[in-house]
């Protein structure tokens, strides 16, 4: 039986002392060892950026795609073996700027991988310009005259892009996240989890301070149903999209992958099948 030990490898991460991803990384290998998971079962795609590296500090499978390009690898990984537990994982750069498009159709499609995303409000690897979720008036060296345009609610266009599990953490709350996590991989479809992780080195509005003045969470809400589509998309807005815990969940829609027609439930690399050698030499001789 594995345990959060088992996800741990040899390389140190190099975030910053005080990122909110050091959290992050926690909170996934500790889901994935309450959920007795084995470092075999698990693939970590990851993108472009500070948040990026998590694919590299946690003991599975892992790939670091391309700048926004973390979503389509990890469909296809899902696709190519869907015994594995697949996660997602960047930044709010990575993820709802060059790749928002990717972003948009993998809720929709609702194949059944984990995308967590690291929402600092900033690119911190390329040294603190302003993001797609930067706020209205924002101050860094991209917007010295405060950002004009108006931030990308992630909340919201995950709602309306149809995905079918949708939470929100704080990267200083470390138990509620590990349980989102855990809820996130467990959910049968496309599930969403984004985390408000601080950076402290690029980023001095939004702090920890900060977050724990201005964030709400759903578990404080009286009878709040995270069923209830309208409500959710009502909760973030009202808000403006600071909210934590699970905003949304439908567990009536089936993932992509079960309904795809005669899609085989052995994975490829576990077929018995066996490509003639002819066939694979003629192929080759193709590109040669």
């Amino acid at each position: 039986m594995a345990s959060m030990k088992d996800f741990r490898n040899e390389v140190r991460p190099n975030w910053c002392p005080g990122c909110g991803d050091f959290s992050v990384q926690a909170a996934i290998q500790r889901a994935l060892g309450q959920l007795d998971k084995e470092p075999h079962e698990v693939a970590v795609i990851s993108g472009i950026g500070c948040s990026g590296r998590i694919s590299g500090y946690i003991n599975a499978y892992g790939f670091h795609a391309v700048h926004g390009r973390a979503l389509p690898t990890a469909q296809g990984v899902k696709l190519a073996n869907r015994n594995l537990t697949v996660i997602a994982a960047g930044g709010d750069g990575d993820g709802f700027g060059i790749g928002l498009n990717h972003f948009i159709h993998a809720a929709r499609r609702n194949m059944d991988i984990t995308y967590i995303v690291m929402d600092n409000q900033i690119y911190g690897l390329t040294k603190g310009q302003h993001s797609p979720t930067s706020a209205h008036g924002f101050q860094v060296k991209t917007t010295p005259h405060g950002n004009i345009e108006y931030p990308l609610m992630p909340a919201q266009l995950a709602l309306a892009a149809g995905i079918s599990f949708l939470a929100q953490g704080f990267s200083s709350e470390v138990g509620k996240l590990v349980d989102l996590i855990a809820a996130g991989i467990q959910h049968r479809g496309f599930a969403l989890i984004n985390v408000f992780s601080p950076c402290v080195t690029y980023n001095k509005v939004n702090t920890y301070e900060w977050y724990k003045d201005n964030l709400i969470s759903v578990d404080d809400l009286p009878d709040y149903d995270a069923a209830d589509y309208g409500r959710a998309m009502n909760l973030v807005r009202e808000h403006h999209g600071l909210v934590t815990g699970l905003i949304y969940r439908d567990a009536t829609r089936p993932a992509y992958e079960d309904m795809i027609h005669n899609y085989a439930t052995t994975p490829l690399a576990a077929s018995e099948l066996q490509l003639d050698a002819s066939l694979f030499e003629e192929a080759v001789k193709e590109f040669a």
